[in-house]
């Protein structure tokens, strides 16, 4: 089963008309051979004068502030579209990251806002300690391009101990898991990656991670993940956890669950603006699985 052309242009239309300008750009990128340089400039939009992003990278929250995680999306974005240089990586990301690095070596996930602005709840009670999400990410960039400082000795450690520590714990995340691979796949120490990368799958393939009832309205989001939310491409590291039936059946309820006006939802937002910003980022990352896959017209 493939998307439609006609429910492609939708889609396009959806995402041109009501996406962020982060996502209009990268769709052009995409599928129609933009020069990433728009993307770059999307993304520097939300950096601040301390050297990290914020201003609702992450459309949760409405705050300016600078936050770790908003920093490794931008760093994660600049990767995907190969605008990412060494230069860029240690001089407009790594004094930020140093700057926020805990007592344990890592960086935490967020920080509470300290302004009045709209946000989402859990914003207000995040726990500021160092995280496994945001520094094993970091790591495996630094890592990837082949950078090599002194901040990178103590993270590692931290990193290694919080995948023993936590072990199973947020693997039904689809959102952290790709960055606990990013760090995996390029860390020097790969005997003890691959193992970790095995405990991995036999998580998500043994412990009803995967949401099976296709009727539950929260399939494929947060929490309720399916298969291509951990392999979005056959070339992902975890494809092979999955068999062609399920690969295929999750395909065609992907297709099927695109919207009239060329969206596909989700129920995340704190406005109705930001509900059309997430609806931009979902439908943004369903045509980019579609595509992947060979499964548009």
């Amino acid at each position: 089963m493939k998307l439609s052309k006609d429910n492609f242009l939708t889609a396009r239309d959806f995402i041109l008309t009501n996406a962020r300008m982060i996502e209009r750009r990268l769709f052009q990128f995409y599928f129609e051979h933009d020069d990433p340089k728009g993307v770059f400039h999307a993304v520097y939009a939300y950096r601040n004068s301390d050297g990290g992003f914020g201003h609702g990278m992450e459309p949760d929250t409405a705050s300016p502030e600078s936050q770790p995680l908003f920093s490794i999306m931008a760093l994660e974005t600049l990767d995907e579209i190969g605008y990412l240089t060494r230069e860029i990586i240690l001089n407009d990301f790594m004094p930020y990251f140093e700057s926020v690095t805990t007592e344990k070596g890592g960086i935490p996930w967020m920080f509470r806002p300290k302004s009045n602005y709209p946000c989402e709840g859990h914003f207000k009670t995040v726990k500021e300690w160092a995280a496994l999400s945001t520094t094993a990410p970091l790591i495996g960039i630094l890592e990837k391009y082949h950078i090599n400082i002194p901040w990178i000795q103590k993270a590692e450690e931290f990193v290694w101990s919080e995948f023993e520590r936590i072990k199973d714990k947020h693997a039904f995340c689809y959102l952290c898991v790709p960055r606990w691979l990013l760090f995996l796949e390029n860390t020097k120490k790969q005997i003890k990656a691959e193992q970790t990368i095995d405990n991995l799958k036999n998580w998500i393939s043994s412990n009803g991670i995967i949401c099976e009832d296709k009727t539950d309205e929260g399939w494929g989001l947060y929490g309720k993940p399916h298969s291509l939310n951990y392999a979005p491409s056959p070339k992902s590291v975890l494809y092979s956890i999955f068999n062609k039936a399920t690969i295929e059946s999750d395909i065609k309820e992907l297709i099927n669950r695109q919207k009239e006006d060329g969206r596909w939802d989700t129920w995340y937002g704190i406005s109705e603006g930001t509900k059309l910003e997430w609806a931009g980022i979902q439908t943004l990352r369903t045509l980019k699985t579609l595509k992947n896959y060979n499964r548009i017209e």
